[in-house]
């Protein structure tokens, strides 16, 4: 029976790709492998089941370059595993802490945006799919996830089986033979249904060994919290199936969000009143669509009015959390011929005349300035930069596993610190550098443009610049070998 449950893995998948349309005949197909488990399982079911669908197979794989010489192991393990199967092997890498601290994400938000760079590259080429591995653990964990962050019915759908990356991918397939419209590339996720202890069972079965990142027991990343102690315990207390329940929670509310995706568009366009954003510069051509009318908010459900006024503003490039699109409604039904409230990067929203209006930034006006006041200890979200800043106390036992460049010593700062952005004239003296420069050109160094470039934030104590994101500290305020320090950390924030 146990053999029998193995055995019948490679079909089970199989029937989830079909259901889905993950992979058809024709696709050129990268499978991600990490050297881990999850992901070599994926890479060995879909050597089994190849012929039966028609695809051709390559092993991709991305270097994080965290661990050292475990990371570059992992590397040789997977171009060892894609040379004993004759496969072909795409590999990259890039250093994943140096872009977190440039970028302010965690590890794990900058490990994926580069691992996705990566792969949209690769679907750029010859590949029209990227496999990943993701288990119906991880969809169970992101579902979890996302309910303790506030998420609402998008964020419960979890992981989608599919993600489609418009623009990418061979211009021919064998479904779409030469002068047809072409397959759009995607991220597909075929292990969707399977769980980790069957994904092991398999391996164990055909004799396949994999590597393990050490990575994955460190409880200080929450989602590694989450598989280790929290869901455990929900099994325990709760509910045996909560994996189960919460994958199918993710399902229902994936079908529940194409259905409304679809009524939502449909809803705005009759919603629109006027189609052209203010101009910035005379004869300036924005396009886009820039007022709604509130007749028409007034009139819907709640639910539909909400999803209205978020896609509209994503449809002029805006993204909006919960509470800023119930303030946006109390605008509307708001009975006043005109107000106005601010919304992220520098959007704002106007009642006037029936209309909901949106406006853009000024591209150098003072909408695009930001200025808040930072205490030590303390934290301040800061909404341009979609971000918090927080000013930590540490103790010498607690800082032995920060990085030096980011520690001050609290006795060289006067009073409270100032979060804002940069300014011409300003200048910093980066440690490892020979002198100071202007923010301006380190900047450039950086190769940073628009908006992101005018809002990068810098930290000030007094009339001096202490603090620049992606910069180390200045060498004369660090503190003393086993003295207090001051940790200024930006922690970027959740989107809804």
């Amino acid at each position: 029976m146990y053999y029998g449950v193995v055995h019948a893995l490679p079909q089970t998948v199989l029937a989830y790709i079909r259901k889905h349309e993950l992979l058809i005949a024709g696709d050129r197909v990268g499978v991600a492998v990490s050297s881990g488990r999850d992901s070599v399982a994926l890479v060995r079911l879909l050597l089994e089941l190849r012929l039966e669908i028609g695809i051709v197979l390559a092993v991709v794989h991305f270097n994080h370059r965290l661990r050292g010489a475990e990371s570059d192991a992992d590397e040789g393990f997977v171009a060892d595993l894609a040379d004993r199967y004759d496969l072909e092997f795409q590999v990259a890498g890039a250093n994943v802490a140096d872009w977190a601290r440039e970028r302010g994400l965690s590890l794990e938000a900058a490990g994926r945006e580069l691992r996705y760079q990566y792969f949209y590259r690769l679907l750029e080429g010859k590949l029209n799919r990227i496999a990943t591995a993701h288990t119906l653990d991880d969809q169970a964990e992101t579902v979890l996830l996302k309910i303790t962050r506030g998420a609402g019915s998008r964020g419960l759908a979890g992981i989608y089986p599919e993600l489609k990356v418009p623009g990418c991918g061979p211009q021919e397939s064998a479904r779409n033979p030469k002068g047809s419209r072409p397959r759009p590339a995607a991220i597909v996720r075929p292990l969707l249904s399977i769980r980790r202890n069957q994904i092991q069972a398999y391996l164990d079965s055909i004799g396949q060994n994999w590597r393990e990142d050490r990575s994955n027991d460190d409880l200080r990343h929450a989602r590694n919290r989450v598989r280790q102690e929290i869901l455990p315990r929900l099994e325990r207390d709760l509910n045996p199936s909560v994996r189960e329940a919460l994958a199918e929670t993710a399902e229902i509310a994936r079908a529940e969000e194409e259905y409304w995706e679809r009524e939502t568009q449909r809803r705005l366009e009759s919603a629109w009143v006027r189609t052209e954003l203010p101009q910035e510069k005379p004869g300036e051509q924005t396009g886009g669509r820039a007022a709604l009318g509130t007749t028409i908010l007034r009139s819907l459900p709640v639910a539909l009015a909400r999803r209205l006024v978020r896609r509209a503003a994503q449809s002029l490039g805006l993204n909006l959390e919960f509470r800023h699109v119930e303030e946006i409604l109390s605008l509307a039904r708001d009975g006043a011929e005109e107000k106005a409230m601010a919304l992220p990067d520098g959007w704002t929203a106007r009642l006037a005349k029936a209309e909901l209006q949106f406006a853009k930034p000024q591209a150098c006006g003072r909408l695009l300035g930001y200025e808040y006041r930072l205490t030590v200890p303390g934290s301040i979200e800061v909404p341009q930069t979609g971000s918090r800043f927080e000013a930590l106390i540490v103790s010498p036992r607690a800082s032995e596993g920060y990085n030096p460049d980011d520690l001050l010593d609290p006795t060289r700062l006067k009073g409270e610190l100032l979060v804002r952005n940069w300014r011409p004239g300003d200048r910093f003296w980066p440690a490892h550098r020979k002198a100071a420069k202007k923010i301006k050109e380190l900047l450039e160094e950086r190769h940073l443009r628009g908006v992101e470039r005018k809002r990068w934030p810098v930290v000030v104590n007094g009339e001096e610049l202490i603090w620049v994101r992606g910069f180390a500290v200045p060498h004369r305020l660090r503190p003393q070998e086993g003295s207090q320090a001051v940790w200024i950390r930006e922690v970027r924030l959740e989107a809804a």
